[in-house]
C-alpha cells in the first residue's frame, strides 16, 4: 500500500477481518499481538466483538505488518524464521526483540533499518 492508502486505512480503523488475516499469515498469537498493541485482553476481545481497531491500534498494526513483510523478505518467505527473529533479542536493538522495539514509530524505523543492514550483509 502507498502512504496515502496506509493513512486512510489507519484513520478508518482496520477491520477485525484484517487483524484475523494478519494473525493467520504470521502465526503470531492473539496475546502477542495484544501485547504489541499495548491492549488488555478484554479490550482486544471487545475489538473482536465490535469488528474494528481504533486509529492508534490500526496504525501500530500497519507498522508491524510492514516490518513483518520486510523481515519475511529477508528470510526468503519463511514465516517460522521470520516469527522467531521478531521474538528473539537482537544485538542491533540493544538485545531487545524487534517486536518489542517496534512499539513506537522510532523503534519501528530502527527495526526496518536493521533489516536493511542485515539484507546488505552489514554486521548488526
Amino acid at each position: 500500500m502507498d502512504t496515502s492508502a496506509l493513512i486512510r486505512a489507519a484513520n478508518a480503523g482496520l477491520s477485525w477481518n484484517s487483524t484475523k488475516r494478519f494473525l493467520e499469515a504470521t502465526g503470531i498469537s492473539q496475546q502477542q499481538l495484544a501485547n504489541y498493541l499495548e491492549m488488555p485482553e478484554r479490550t482486544f476481545a471487545r475489538r473482536r466483538e465490535t469488528g474494528a481497531l481504533d486509529r492508534r491500534e490500526s496504525e501500530k498494526l500497519l507498522r508491524l505488518a510492514q516490518i513483518w513483510q520486510a523481515a519475511l523478505d529477508l528470510f526468503d518467505g519463511d514465516p517460522a524464521r521470520t516469527r522467531a527473529w521478531l521474538m528473539a533479542p537482537a544485538f542491533g536493538l540493544s538485545n531487545t526483540s524487534p517486536i518489542e522495539y517496534a512499539r513506537t514509530e522510532f523503534g519501528g524505523s530502527e527495526v526496518r533499518d536493521l533489516i536493511g543492514r542485515i539484507a546488505d550483509g552489514i554486521f548488526s
